[in-house]
C-alpha cells in the first residue's frame, strides 16, 4: 500500500475521504488540498457517521462542510499519518460500457470474431458507423457491479489465478448525492454530490461465455473479482468540477503512459448516463456511475497485467491513485 501524498492535488477548496488510522476504524474526513484531514466524527458530532451518511443528507451538509473548510480553528491533522480508503461505499454500482467513441472502435478491431477477414479499415469504418447510429438513438450501455468489487486508491489489487487477460480500465465516476428515478437529462446533475476515479479491471478472456457465445458477455465473471475496482482517492464535490465534458484521464503502467483521453470523446455525457440509468432502476445516495473508458487497454498494446505492475491513475481535479498487481498465491 502507498501511503497518501502529502499534497493531493484536487479541485476546490475540500473534498471527502474515508481513512484510517494504524489499528483503528474508518471515518469520513474533510481533506484539504494541502494534505490535511478533518476528522467529521468529531466535528459534526456523530460516531457513528459515514461518507454515505453524509450524501444521504448532502443538500443540508453541503454548506457546514464549506463553512468547516474555511475555518481556520478546526483541528486537522497531516494526511500521511492515515491509510486512505475508497471514499465511499455504494449500495448499488452502475457501470457503462462502450463510452468512449476511440476505445470502442479499438475493441472493436481487437475482437475479430472467427472467420472475419476483413480488412482492419473496414471494421473500423463499421465501428464508426455503429458508435454514430448509438449516439443518434441516445442508447447507452448501462450494466451493474458489484460493491464487492472496491478497494482503496492504494491497495495492491490481486490478480485471480483464473484471470488470463486482466487489463485497467480508467474510468471517471459520479457518486449520487440524491435519490434520482427517472430523471431527465437536464435534472440528472443535481442528483451528483461528486466526482471520483474508478479503476475498472477486466479480464478479457472472461468477457464473452466460452460454452456459450449467443448468451453475450459475463460483466459478472470478467469485473467482478474482489479488489476488481480501485476507487478514490477523494469524493470531489460537484461544484468544484467545472466541465465534466473536458476532463483529462491518464493512466500509467510501470511508468509509461497508456490511457491519455479527454472526456470530451464520450458518446454519452455524465447527465446522459445518469439519466438512462434512473430510468430502469432508483439511484440511491453514494451509488456510483462509472463513465466508461478511454482508447489505451492492454488489448490495445497487446500487454495485459501481470504480477508486479504499477497503475499510476489520474484525472483531472480528481487526485491520483496508485495500485501493484500481485499475482494470487495458488492454494
Amino acid at each position: 500500500m502507498k501511503p497518501a501524498p502529502a499534497s493531493p492535488l484536487f479541485a476546490g477548496p475540500f473534498a471527502l475521504a474515508t481513512l484510517s488510522a494504524p489499528d483503528g476504524p474508518e471515518f469520513p474526513a474533510l481533506v484539504t488540498p494541502d494534505g490535511h484531514a478533518v476528522d467529521l466524527r468529531n466535528a459534526l458530532d456523530d460516531d457513528q457517521l459515514t461518507v454515505r451518511g453524509l450524501l444521504v443528507e448532502w443538500p443540508e451538509v453541503l454548506p457546514r462542510l464549506r463553512s468547516l473548510a474555511e475555518d481556520a480553528t478546526a483541528e486537522r491533522s497531516p494526511l500521511a499519518e492515515f491509510r486512505v480508503h475508497a471514499p465511499v461505499e455504494p449500495r448499488q454500482v452502475f457501470q457503462s460500457g462502450a463510452n468512449y467513441r476511440q476505445h470502442v472502435i479499438d475493441l472493436h478491431v481487437a475482437h475479430r470474431p472467427p472467420g472475419d477477414e476483413r480488412p482492419e479499415e473496414e471494421r473500423r469504418a463499421e465501428a464508426a458507423e455503429i458508435m454514430d447510429r448509438r449516439a443518434q438513438e441516445d442508447l447507452p450501455y448501462v450494466f451493474i457491479g458489484l460493491p464487492s468489487a472496491i478497494t482503496g486508491p492504494y491497495d495492491d489489487v490481486v490478480l485471480p489465478a483464473w484471470a488470463e487477460k486482466p487489463d485497467w480500465e480508467l474510468e471517471l465516476a459520479a457518486v449520487i448525492g440524491r435519490p434520482a428515478y427517472r430523471v431527465s437529462v437536464e435534472e440528472a446533475l443535481e442528483h451528483v454530490a461528486g466526482y471520483t476515479i474508478a479503476n475498472d479491471l477486466t479480464d478479457r478472456a472472461t468477457v464473452f461465455r466460452r460454452d456459450m457465445p449467443q448468451i453475450g458477455t459475463d460483466w459478472l465473471r470478467s469485473k467482478n473479482a474482489p479488489g476488481f475496482t480501485p476507487l478514490g482517492p477523494w469524493l470531489v464535490p460537484a461544484g468544484s468540477v467545472t466541465d465534466t465534458g473536458d476532463l483529462r484521464l491518464v493512466l500509467e503502467l510501470n511508468g509509461e503512459t497508456m490511457q491519455d483521453e479527454s472526456t470530451k470523446d464520450m458518446i454519452f455525457n455524465v447527465a446522459r448516463m445518469v439519466s438512462y440509468a434512473s430510468q430502469s432502476a432508483q439511484l440511491l445516495p453514494g451509488d456510483l456511475v462509472l463513465t466508461g473508458s478511454p482508447a489505451g487497454n492492454g488489448m490495445h498494446w497487446g500487454r495485459l497485467l501481470r504480477d508486479g505492475d504499477v497503475m499510476d491513475g489520474s484525472i483531472t481535479g480528481l487526485g491520483a491513485q496508485r495500485t501493484r498487481c500481485v499475482a494470487e498465491v495458488a492454494s
